[in-house]
Protein backbone atom coordinates (compact mmCIF):
# COMPACT_ATOMS: atom_id res chain seq x y z
CA UNK A 1 0.00 0.00 0.00
CA UNK A 2 1.68 3.34 -0.65
CA UNK A 3 0.56 5.62 1.59
CA UNK A 4 0.70 9.22 1.14
CA UNK A 5 3.94 11.34 1.48
CA UNK A 6 2.74 14.61 1.48
CA UNK A 7 -0.25 17.28 2.03
CA UNK A 8 -2.74 17.25 0.65
CA UNK A 9 -4.27 14.23 1.45
CA UNK A 10 -7.33 12.50 2.57
CA UNK A 11 -7.72 9.22 4.69
CA UNK A 12 -10.51 7.08 5.67
CA UNK A 13 -10.10 5.38 9.05
CA UNK A 14 -10.49 4.50 12.51
CA UNK A 15 -10.46 8.06 14.08
CA UNK A 16 -9.79 7.81 17.91
CA UNK A 17 -8.34 11.32 19.79
CA UNK A 18 -8.69 13.34 22.70
CA UNK A 19 -10.85 16.26 22.28
CA UNK A 20 -9.55 20.15 23.44
CA UNK A 21 -12.66 20.33 25.36
CA UNK A 22 -12.74 17.16 27.29
CA UNK A 23 -13.88 13.76 26.27
CA UNK A 24 -12.62 11.81 22.95
CA UNK A 25 -13.67 11.42 19.69
CA UNK A 26 -14.26 7.78 17.95
CA UNK A 27 -15.33 7.15 14.90
CA UNK A 28 -15.50 3.54 13.36
CA UNK A 29 -15.42 5.03 9.52
CA UNK A 30 -13.88 8.19 9.38
CA UNK A 31 -12.43 10.71 7.32
CA UNK A 32 -9.20 13.31 8.03
CA UNK A 33 -8.73 15.75 4.86
CA UNK A 34 -5.24 17.68 5.17
CA UNK A 35 -4.91 20.18 3.37
CA UNK A 36 -1.67 21.42 1.07
CA UNK A 37 -0.21 23.41 4.05
CA UNK A 38 0.08 20.04 6.22
CA UNK A 39 -3.05 21.33 8.11
CA UNK A 40 -6.56 19.51 8.94
CA UNK A 41 -9.30 20.65 7.93
CA UNK A 42 -11.81 18.17 8.66
CA UNK A 43 -11.94 14.99 11.05
CA UNK A 44 -15.21 13.24 11.33
CA UNK A 45 -17.47 10.78 10.25
CA UNK A 46 -16.80 10.21 6.16
CA UNK A 47 -20.42 10.69 5.71
CA UNK A 48 -20.00 13.86 7.03
CA UNK A 49 -17.04 15.33 4.30
CA UNK A 50 -17.29 18.28 2.66
CA UNK A 51 -17.84 19.10 -0.55
CA UNK A 52 -15.21 18.62 -3.14
CA UNK A 53 -12.90 16.17 -0.53
CA UNK A 54 -10.88 14.53 -2.89
CA UNK A 55 -10.63 10.95 -3.22
CA UNK A 56 -9.67 9.20 -0.03
CA UNK A 57 -7.38 6.49 0.88
CA UNK A 58 -8.75 3.90 2.86
CA UNK A 59 -7.37 2.62 5.19
CA UNK A 60 -9.92 0.42 7.48
CA UNK A 61 -9.49 -1.10 10.08
CA UNK A 62 -6.41 0.63 10.55
CA UNK A 63 -6.52 3.62 13.31
CA UNK A 64 -5.61 6.92 12.93
CA UNK A 65 -4.64 8.98 15.57
CA UNK A 66 -2.79 12.10 17.19
CA UNK A 67 0.89 11.46 16.94
CA UNK A 68 2.90 10.54 20.77
CA UNK A 69 4.68 13.41 22.28
CA UNK A 70 7.47 12.45 24.29
CA UNK A 71 8.29 15.21 26.97
CA UNK A 72 11.62 13.48 27.85
CA UNK A 73 14.42 11.77 26.58
CA UNK A 74 18.28 11.45 25.75
CA UNK A 75 19.47 11.16 22.55
CA UNK A 76 23.01 10.36 23.60
CA UNK A 77 21.69 7.58 25.81
CA UNK A 78 19.69 5.45 23.28
CA UNK A 79 22.20 2.80 22.61
CA UNK A 80 22.12 1.88 25.81
CA UNK A 81 18.89 1.53 26.56
CA UNK A 82 18.06 -2.09 28.69
CA UNK A 83 21.30 -1.70 30.18
CA UNK A 84 21.82 -0.68 33.88
CA UNK A 85 19.00 -2.76 36.13
CA UNK A 86 18.83 -3.05 38.94
CA UNK A 87 21.17 0.49 40.13
CA UNK A 88 20.57 3.55 41.73
CA UNK A 89 20.47 6.63 39.72
CA UNK A 90 23.29 7.96 40.38
CA UNK A 91 25.38 5.29 40.59
CA UNK A 92 23.93 4.27 36.99
CA UNK A 93 25.14 8.32 35.57
CA UNK A 94 28.17 7.47 36.72
CA UNK A 95 29.12 4.03 35.36
CA UNK A 96 26.76 4.21 32.03
CA UNK A 97 25.48 7.31 31.34
CA UNK A 98 28.82 10.08 31.62
CA UNK A 99 31.14 7.47 29.49
CA UNK A 100 28.61 7.04 27.01
CA UNK A 101 27.83 11.00 26.38
CA UNK A 102 31.15 11.85 26.93
CA UNK A 103 31.73 10.76 23.57
CA UNK A 104 28.74 12.02 22.08
CA UNK A 105 30.80 14.16 19.46
CA UNK A 106 29.85 14.96 15.86
CA UNK A 107 30.62 11.54 14.32
CA UNK A 108 28.55 9.42 16.99
CA UNK A 109 25.65 12.02 16.67
CA UNK A 110 25.64 11.67 12.98
CA UNK A 111 25.58 7.74 13.26
CA UNK A 112 23.13 7.78 16.41
CA UNK A 113 20.71 10.95 15.74
CA UNK A 114 19.31 9.94 12.56
CA UNK A 115 18.67 6.84 13.91
CA UNK A 116 17.17 7.91 16.53
CA UNK A 117 14.04 9.87 14.85
CA UNK A 118 13.59 7.19 13.06
CA UNK A 119 12.59 4.81 15.87
CA UNK A 120 10.74 7.67 17.89
CA UNK A 121 8.89 7.59 14.71
CA UNK A 122 8.56 4.16 14.56
CA UNK A 123 6.98 3.79 17.72
CA UNK A 124 4.24 6.80 16.93
CA UNK A 125 6.38 9.79 18.49
CA UNK A 126 5.76 12.68 16.24
CA UNK A 127 6.99 15.25 19.05
CA UNK A 128 9.85 14.73 21.29
CA UNK A 129 11.66 16.98 23.85
CA UNK A 130 15.22 15.53 23.76
CA UNK A 131 18.60 16.41 25.80
CA UNK A 132 21.76 16.09 24.47
CA UNK A 133 25.28 16.06 25.11
CA UNK A 134 27.60 19.07 26.59
CA UNK A 135 28.92 19.21 23.36
CA UNK A 136 27.81 22.40 20.98
CA UNK A 137 28.99 20.84 17.40
CA UNK A 138 26.83 17.70 17.82
CA UNK A 139 23.83 19.37 19.16
CA UNK A 140 24.16 21.50 15.68
CA UNK A 141 24.32 17.74 14.19
CA UNK A 142 21.19 16.74 16.41
CA UNK A 143 19.02 19.80 14.81
CA UNK A 144 20.62 19.38 11.47
CA UNK A 145 19.01 15.63 11.63
CA UNK A 146 15.72 15.89 12.87
CA UNK A 147 15.01 18.89 10.38
CA UNK A 148 16.04 17.02 7.48
CA UNK A 149 13.83 14.13 9.17
CA UNK A 150 10.68 15.59 9.60
CA UNK A 151 10.43 15.15 13.37
CA UNK A 152 8.83 17.83 15.62
CA UNK A 153 11.80 18.10 18.83
CA UNK A 154 12.63 20.43 21.11
CA UNK A 155 16.19 20.14 21.96
CA UNK A 156 19.12 21.57 24.38
CA UNK A 157 22.38 21.03 25.28
CA UNK A 158 23.19 19.80 28.68
CA UNK A 159 24.83 22.26 30.82
CA UNK A 160 26.81 21.09 33.94
CA UNK A 161 29.19 23.39 36.07
CA UNK A 162 29.61 20.94 39.57
CA UNK A 163 30.00 17.94 37.94
CA UNK A 164 30.83 17.32 34.28
CA UNK A 165 32.38 14.46 31.95
CA UNK A 166 34.40 17.21 29.78
CA UNK A 167 37.74 17.38 31.10
CA UNK A 168 38.99 19.54 27.84
CA UNK A 169 37.07 23.13 29.67
CA UNK A 170 38.67 24.76 32.39
CA UNK A 171 36.14 24.56 35.77
CA UNK A 172 36.58 28.77 35.98
CA UNK A 173 35.29 28.98 31.98
CA UNK A 174 32.76 25.99 31.90
CA UNK A 175 29.78 28.59 33.33
CA UNK A 176 30.42 31.38 30.59
CA UNK A 177 31.26 28.98 27.78
CA UNK A 178 28.24 27.11 28.26
CA UNK A 179 25.81 29.61 28.13
CA UNK A 180 27.62 31.34 25.26
CA UNK A 181 27.09 28.00 23.33
CA UNK A 182 23.52 27.42 24.42
CA UNK A 183 23.19 30.93 23.03
CA UNK A 184 24.71 30.26 19.60
CA UNK A 185 22.87 27.43 19.65
CA UNK A 186 19.84 29.46 20.38
CA UNK A 187 19.73 31.44 17.83
CA UNK A 188 20.75 28.95 14.85
CA UNK A 189 18.02 26.48 15.62
CA UNK A 190 14.77 27.90 18.49
CA UNK A 191 12.41 28.04 15.86
CA UNK A 192 13.77 26.45 12.76
CA UNK A 193 11.98 24.86 10.14
CA UNK A 194 9.09 27.26 10.06
CA UNK A 195 8.90 26.25 14.17
CA UNK A 196 9.06 22.86 13.94
CA UNK A 197 12.05 22.80 16.00
CA UNK A 198 12.88 24.77 19.48
CA UNK A 199 15.37 24.91 21.68
CA UNK A 200 15.22 24.11 25.57
CA UNK A 201 17.93 25.22 27.97
CA UNK A 202 18.93 22.60 29.46
CA UNK A 203 20.73 22.45 33.24
CA UNK A 204 21.19 18.35 33.69
CA UNK A 205 20.02 18.80 37.58
CA UNK A 206 20.83 20.33 40.43
CA UNK A 207 23.59 17.76 41.45
CA UNK A 208 25.56 18.64 38.43
CA UNK A 209 24.72 22.51 38.55
CA UNK A 210 25.97 25.27 40.67
CA UNK A 211 23.33 28.04 41.73
CA UNK A 212 25.53 30.62 39.16
CA UNK A 213 24.47 28.01 36.35
CA UNK A 214 20.89 27.29 37.50
CA UNK A 215 19.99 31.16 37.74
CA UNK A 216 21.82 32.28 34.68
CA UNK A 217 20.45 29.01 32.63
CA UNK A 218 17.10 29.97 33.11
CA UNK A 219 17.66 34.16 32.72
CA UNK A 220 18.76 32.82 29.18
CA UNK A 221 15.69 30.99 28.44
CA UNK A 222 13.53 33.50 29.64
CA UNK A 223 15.26 36.18 27.94
CA UNK A 224 15.43 34.07 24.72
CA UNK A 225 11.90 32.60 25.28
CA UNK A 226 13.28 28.81 24.45
CA UNK A 227 12.14 26.27 27.08
CA UNK A 228 13.91 25.45 30.09
CA UNK A 229 14.29 21.89 30.93
CA UNK A 230 15.85 19.98 33.94
CA UNK A 231 14.82 16.90 36.69
CA UNK A 232 13.67 17.36 40.09
CA UNK A 233 12.66 14.74 42.79
CA UNK A 234 13.61 11.68 40.94
CA UNK A 235 15.03 9.49 43.69
CA UNK A 236 16.12 9.72 47.33
CA UNK A 237 19.73 9.69 47.21
CA UNK A 238 19.88 12.28 44.69
CA UNK A 239 17.09 14.54 46.83
CA UNK A 240 19.47 13.97 49.93
CA UNK A 241 22.16 15.61 47.72
CA UNK A 242 20.64 18.38 46.41
CA UNK A 243 19.59 19.61 49.87
CA UNK A 244 23.28 18.86 51.12
CA UNK A 245 24.33 20.86 47.84
CA UNK A 246 21.76 24.03 48.73
CA UNK A 247 21.00 24.13 52.43
CA UNK A 248 19.56 27.43 51.96
CA UNK A 249 16.39 26.29 50.21
CA UNK A 250 13.27 24.42 51.34
CA UNK A 251 13.36 21.72 49.35
CA UNK A 252 14.40 20.49 45.82
CA UNK A 253 11.55 22.72 43.98
CA UNK A 254 12.79 25.61 45.65
CA UNK A 255 16.20 25.10 44.30
CA UNK A 256 14.98 26.16 40.96
CA UNK A 257 12.43 28.34 42.41
CA UNK A 258 15.19 31.07 44.09
CA UNK A 259 17.11 30.24 40.24
CA UNK A 260 14.19 32.10 38.37
CA UNK A 261 13.16 28.51 36.80
CA UNK A 262 9.75 27.39 37.41
CA UNK A 263 7.00 28.71 34.82
CA UNK A 264 5.02 27.35 31.95
CA UNK A 265 7.94 27.08 29.79
CA UNK A 266 9.87 25.08 31.89
CA UNK A 267 9.53 21.10 31.83
CA UNK A 268 11.07 19.38 34.89
CA UNK A 269 11.32 14.98 34.45
CA UNK A 270 10.01 12.76 37.36
CA UNK A 271 8.94 15.00 40.71
CA UNK A 272 8.33 11.17 41.54
CA UNK A 273 8.81 12.35 45.48
CA UNK A 274 7.25 15.95 45.93
CA UNK A 275 6.04 17.52 49.13
CA UNK A 276 2.83 19.06 49.30
CA UNK A 277 4.60 21.89 49.42
CA UNK A 278 6.33 21.65 46.30
CA UNK A 279 3.61 20.61 44.64
CA UNK A 280 1.82 23.26 45.40
CA UNK A 281 4.18 25.68 43.99
CA UNK A 282 4.00 23.96 40.74
CA UNK A 283 0.73 24.02 40.12
CA UNK A 284 0.82 27.66 41.27
CA UNK A 285 3.22 28.64 38.78
CA UNK A 286 1.95 26.64 36.44
CA UNK A 287 5.27 24.41 36.17
CA UNK A 288 4.71 21.41 33.12
CA UNK A 289 6.22 17.76 34.69
CA UNK A 290 7.29 14.94 32.47
CA UNK A 291 5.99 11.36 33.91
CA UNK A 292 8.48 8.41 33.04
CA UNK A 293 6.81 5.83 34.99
CA UNK A 294 8.98 3.39 33.22
CA UNK A 295 12.79 4.71 34.34
CA UNK A 296 11.31 5.01 37.38
CA UNK A 297 10.91 1.30 38.25
CA UNK A 298 13.58 0.42 36.14
CA UNK A 299 16.05 2.48 38.83
CA UNK A 300 13.70 1.91 41.64
CA UNK A 301 13.21 5.23 42.21
CA UNK A 302 9.98 5.21 43.05
CA UNK A 303 6.64 5.50 41.60
CA UNK A 304 4.85 8.62 41.38
CA UNK A 305 1.26 9.36 43.06
CA UNK A 306 -0.11 10.19 39.55
CA UNK A 307 -3.74 10.40 41.35
CA UNK A 308 -2.95 12.95 43.87
CA UNK A 309 -0.92 15.10 41.48
CA UNK A 310 -3.94 15.29 38.83
CA UNK A 311 -6.03 16.38 41.40
CA UNK A 312 -3.99 18.88 42.61
CA UNK A 313 -4.21 20.20 38.66
CA UNK A 314 -0.41 19.52 37.82
CA UNK A 315 -0.24 19.86 34.25
CA UNK A 316 1.52 16.54 33.17
CA UNK A 317 2.42 14.86 29.69
CA UNK A 318 4.99 11.47 29.28
CA UNK A 319 8.45 11.16 28.88
CA UNK A 320 10.50 7.51 27.68
CA UNK A 321 13.21 9.00 29.77
CA UNK A 322 15.24 6.69 27.71
CA UNK A 323 18.03 5.18 28.35
CA UNK A 324 16.60 5.48 31.91
CA UNK A 325 13.55 3.74 30.30
CA UNK A 326 14.77 0.57 28.17
CA UNK A 327 12.04 1.59 25.20
CA UNK A 328 10.83 5.00 23.27
CA UNK A 329 7.54 3.85 22.77
CA UNK A 330 5.13 5.86 24.90
CA UNK A 331 2.35 3.53 24.59
CA UNK A 332 4.97 0.82 26.36
CA UNK A 333 4.68 4.15 28.94
CA UNK A 334 1.29 4.30 29.20
CA UNK A 335 1.03 0.49 30.10
CA UNK A 336 3.74 0.22 32.82
CA UNK A 337 2.33 3.66 34.25
CA UNK A 338 -1.11 1.82 34.34
CA UNK A 339 0.50 -0.91 36.21
CA UNK A 340 2.22 1.74 38.26
CA UNK A 341 -0.91 3.23 39.71
CA UNK A 342 -2.77 0.44 40.36
CA UNK A 343 -0.17 -1.16 42.56
CA UNK A 344 -0.59 2.17 44.63
CA UNK A 345 -4.09 1.37 45.04
CA UNK A 346 -3.90 -1.75 45.61
CA UNK A 347 -1.20 -0.96 48.55
CA UNK A 348 -4.10 1.67 49.26
CA UNK A 349 -1.62 4.60 48.94
CA UNK A 350 -3.71 6.24 45.77
CA UNK A 351 -6.02 8.71 47.24
CA UNK A 352 -6.54 10.71 43.62
CA UNK A 353 -8.32 9.32 40.50
CA UNK A 354 -7.53 6.69 38.71
CA UNK A 355 -7.13 6.94 35.09
CA UNK A 356 -8.76 5.05 32.16
CA UNK A 357 -6.91 4.06 29.40
CA UNK A 358 -8.43 7.06 27.57
CA UNK A 359 -7.05 9.04 29.93
CA UNK A 360 -3.48 7.73 29.11
CA UNK A 361 -3.92 8.15 25.71
CA UNK A 362 -4.71 11.90 26.64
CA UNK A 363 -1.79 11.87 28.35
CA UNK A 364 0.83 10.84 25.65
CA UNK A 365 -0.97 13.00 23.21
CA UNK A 366 -2.98 16.30 24.12
CA UNK A 367 -1.55 16.96 27.30
CA UNK A 368 1.97 16.34 26.43
CA UNK A 369 1.53 18.74 23.92
CA UNK A 370 -0.57 21.52 26.47
CA UNK A 371 2.48 20.65 28.87
CA UNK A 372 4.81 22.12 25.50
CA UNK A 373 2.29 24.86 25.29
CA UNK A 374 1.57 23.53 21.58
CA UNK A 375 -2.28 22.24 22.02
CA UNK A 376 -3.73 24.73 19.87
CA UNK A 377 -1.29 23.61 17.22
CA UNK A 378 -1.13 19.68 18.04
CA UNK A 379 -2.12 17.11 20.36
CA UNK A 380 -5.48 15.94 18.52
CA UNK A 381 -7.73 15.28 15.38
CA UNK A 382 -9.32 18.77 15.01
CA UNK A 383 -9.80 21.36 12.51
CA UNK A 384 -7.28 24.20 12.09
CA UNK A 385 -4.34 21.92 14.07
CA UNK A 386 -1.47 20.61 12.12
CA UNK A 387 -1.64 17.09 10.62
CA UNK A 388 0.71 15.49 12.90
CA UNK A 389 -0.57 12.35 12.98
CA UNK A 390 -0.63 8.16 13.11
CA UNK A 391 -1.91 5.12 11.74
CA UNK A 392 -2.17 1.72 13.86
CA UNK A 393 -2.67 -1.32 12.43
CA UNK A 394 -5.11 -3.34 15.24
CA UNK A 395 -4.05 -6.89 13.62
CA UNK A 396 -1.08 -6.41 15.89
CA UNK A 397 -2.85 -6.05 19.00
CA UNK A 398 -5.41 -8.38 18.43
CA UNK A 399 -5.06 -11.89 20.38
CA UNK A 400 -5.82 -13.96 17.91
CA UNK A 401 -5.88 -14.25 13.88
CA UNK A 402 -8.15 -12.40 11.75
CA UNK A 403 -10.13 -11.33 15.03
CA UNK A 404 -12.19 -8.25 14.85
CA UNK A 405 -11.32 -4.77 16.18
CA UNK A 406 -13.21 -3.59 19.19
CA UNK A 407 -15.78 -1.39 18.69
CA UNK A 408 -15.47 0.25 22.19
CA UNK A 409 -13.50 3.18 22.36
CA UNK A 410 -12.22 2.46 25.90
CA UNK A 411 -11.83 -1.52 24.78
CA UNK A 412 -9.45 -0.32 21.91
CA UNK A 413 -7.58 2.02 23.69
CA UNK A 414 -7.12 -0.69 26.62
CA UNK A 415 -5.52 -3.01 23.20
CA UNK A 416 -3.21 -0.55 21.94
CA UNK A 417 -1.78 0.29 25.68
CA UNK A 418 -1.54 -3.12 26.57
CA UNK A 419 -1.04 -5.34 23.71
CA UNK A 420 1.28 -2.40 22.30
CA UNK A 421 3.22 -4.01 19.40
CA UNK A 422 6.41 -2.72 18.06
CA UNK A 423 5.36 -2.77 14.89
CA UNK A 424 1.69 -1.72 15.33
CA UNK A 425 2.31 1.95 13.89
CA UNK A 426 2.44 1.55 10.12
CA UNK A 427 3.05 5.67 9.56
CA UNK A 428 3.35 8.95 11.38
CA UNK A 429 2.71 12.39 9.69
CA UNK A 430 4.26 15.48 10.76
CA UNK A 431 2.60 18.52 8.87
CA UNK A 432 1.44 16.14 6.63
CA UNK A 433 4.23 14.91 5.64
CA UNK A 434 5.24 11.57 6.18
CA UNK A 435 8.31 9.69 8.34
CA UNK A 436 10.79 7.42 7.53
CA UNK A 437 10.60 5.09 10.57
CA UNK A 438 7.55 3.16 10.65
CA UNK A 439 6.97 0.31 8.52
CA UNK A 440 10.04 -0.87 8.87
CA UNK A 441 12.90 -1.48 11.64
CA UNK A 442 15.32 0.95 10.27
Amino acid sequence: MKLPTDPPFAIRARLLSPLAGGGTVHEPDGLVLVDGAGRIVYAGPSTGRPAATPTAMDLRPWIVMPGLVDLHVHLPQIPNAGLGAALDLLTWLDRYVFPLERGFDVAAAERVAPAAWRAMAAVGTTTAMVYGAVYEASLDTAFRTAEAHGIRAIIGKVMMDRVTYDPTIDPADILDRSLAESARLIERWHGAANGRLGYAVTPRFAVSCTADMLRESAALASSARTYWQTHVGEDRAEIAEVARLFPEAADYVDVYDRAGGLGPRTVLAHAVHLSDRELARLVETDTRVAHCPVSNLFLASGVMPLGRYVEAGLSLGLGSDVAGGPDLSIFSVMRVGFYAQNARAVAGLESGPMLSPLDWIRLGTLDGARALGLDAVIGSLEAGKEADLIAIDPAYVAPLEAQAPDDDPMDLASRLIFRAHPDMVRAAWVRGRRLAGPGSRA
